[in-house]
């Protein structure tokens, strides 16, 4: 399931609500198709090239219309239960850059609404909802059968895992529940949509940590090694031995991502005061990049739980990121006049590949 082919025809109509490639679920199992449907998603709103700047190495796209992070509950179990962390380790500053200077425009962010009704038809965009996650066990649970038939475990391990499943569906629901309902056309609205994303992510973390920690630390050795194993399985099926140099460039900042002073400066003709609190927002964005890509050390971490700590630690700084950043962004804008807002605003969807 995890390791399903992916069919050209099937990720290019990934986001449709009936495909049938969701229903099943054999597609959203595999990251490398995720980040395909991400990708076909994120650009059915971009009026641009074939590829669009704010794209991540891996692929896919932190952003898609309104919605950060696509598929963020699978991202965070394929890293915790199969050591895949390309999904996961693949977000950083690019995507709060991308989050300033945002790339749609508000035609293009249409795309993105609900469905609406056209006369006997119903016109539909991307299906956001399937990108934040279906409430169907099978696409979001954590694979507690698979578990369950690695390490075979005794009458109270199986109660104990059985939790664990139960605090999975509720965190996935957490997830889905931070999937936006409402689309952000300014730069403060997306990064308080992207830290109200990330807040819901780490209390789905906070539920699910202490349920796997009761699961695995009563485990035999011998269990805890085959548990451990599913990881080294799912790493010599994909042939993925340079999984670990792929996971710290992902989380790095391109040098396409240059702050655009020059746009800034013609588009916006700040005035002092602006032209202040515009460099306190570049400096605190400069060192949040350098923040995050310090802290992206993956690693070898060889057991679930020890991957789920890590999680948790990258979205610790990806929050306090996002909050200075917003706080800084939040005083520039609130120097701006309306004019100045729209340029602002203009800057990402007119920029190029």
């Amino acid at each position: 399931m995890r390791n399903a082919s992916v069919r050209r025809a099937n990720f290019r109509n990934g986001f449709n609500l009936h495909s049938s490639v969701f229903r099943n679920g054999r597609l959203i199992g595999n990251p490398a198709a995720r980040a395909q449907i991400a990708a076909a998603a994120a650009l059915a709103g971009w009026h641009g090239a074939s590829s669009g700047w704010w794209q991540h190495t891996g692929g896919g796209y932190g952003w898609v219309g309104p919605l950060f992070w696509p598929f963020a509950y699978n991202d965070l179990y394929d890293y915790t239960i199969w050591g895949d962390g390309l999904g996961f380790w693949g977000y950083g500053y690019p995507d709060i850059y991308a989050g300033l200077f945002g790339p749609y425009g508000y035609d293009g962010l249409s795309t993105y609404l609900a469905p609406r009704q056209q006369g006997r038809r119903q016109a539909r965009g991307v299906a956001l909802d399937q990108l934040c996650g279906s409430d169907r066990r099978e696409i979001v649970g954590l694979p507690i059968d698979q578990i369950a038939a690695a390490v075979q475990p005794t009458e109270a391990q199986g109660a104990s895992l059985d939790e664990l499943g139960n605090a999975s569906m509720d965190a996935a629901g957490m997830i889905r529940a931070s999937c936006p309902t409402q689309v952000a056309a300014t730069a403060p609205g997306r990064l308080a949509a992207m830290q109200l994303r990330i807040e819901a992510m780490e209390k789905a973390v906070d539920l699910v940590q202490p349920a796997l920690d009761k699961f695995y630390g009563p485990l035999a050795d011998e269990q805890k090694a085959r548990f451990n194993a599913l990881a080294e399985d799912q790493r010599r099926v994909t042939a993925s031995g340079k999984a670990g140099t792929s996971l710290v460039q992902g989380c790095g900042a391109p040098a396409a991502l240059d702050w655009p002073s020059a746009d800034l400066e013609a588009r916006l003709h700040p005035n002092d005061t602006q032209r202040a609190a515009l460099q306190v927002l570049q400096d605190t964005s400069a060192k949040v990049s350098a923040s995050l890509k310090a802290a992206c050390q993956p690693g070898d971490v060889m057991t679930p739980p020890a991957r789920m700590a890590a999680v948790r630690k990258r979205l610790d700084v990806m929050l306090d990121g996002v909050k200075s950043v917003r706080a800084a962004l939040e005083d520039f804008y609130n120097t701006l006049n309306d004019e100045q807002k729209a340029q602002f605003e203009a800057i990402g969807p007119r920029r190029t590949s």
